[in-house]
């Protein structure tokens, strides 16, 4: 059973005849206790909201630890994804450019042997052309040489 400060105050004690309670100390008492009880009453009180706004603080950073932790989280794996993108991208691009040097490659190696024909071409025309002029001298030579005789 709860006992309050009230209780206290209105407890009321029977007297005994002979060499029984002083009525004023008991009283005086019972207003020390009432008043210690109240102060102790109000002090848990106090305690118990202390307490509760305590808890509801802890509650409260728990949650924001764990909200933290999610965005840590989350965190973490965007900058995974994009470093997975950017090395698929560095790697396109490396494949890009190594087809590009290829083509240039090609188009370099196809424009020597155009070129290389065509320095072919040119000494078979000269050589073409040398005969062709010899033989032209050879004749101007010889007509002029029967001219003289």
């Amino acid at each position: 059973m709860k006992i309050t400060p009230l209780d206290i105050q209105q407890q009321q004690f029977k007297g005994k005849m002979l060499g029984g309670l002083d009525p004023e100390d008991v009283d005086t008492f019972l207003q020390i206790v009432a008043q210690e009880m109240e102060s102790l009453i109000r002090e848990n009180t106090e305690l118990k909201e202390q307490g509760k706004k305590a808890a509801a603080d802890m509650e409260q950073m728990a949650q924001q630890e764990k909200n933290l932790r999610e965005a840590m989280l989350a965190a973490q794996k965007i900058t995974e994804e994009m470093k997975a993108n950017a090395q698929k991208e560095a790697t396109l691009i490396i494949s890009e450019a190594e087809v590009k040097a290829e083509k240039l490659l090609a188009d370099g190696e196809r424009r020597l042997a155009q070129l290389n024909d065509q320095i072919q071409e040119m000494r078979r025309q000269r050589l073409q052309f040398e005969s062709a002029f010899k033989s032209l001298l050879d004749t101007h030579y010889k007509m002029l040489s029967l001219d003289d005789q």
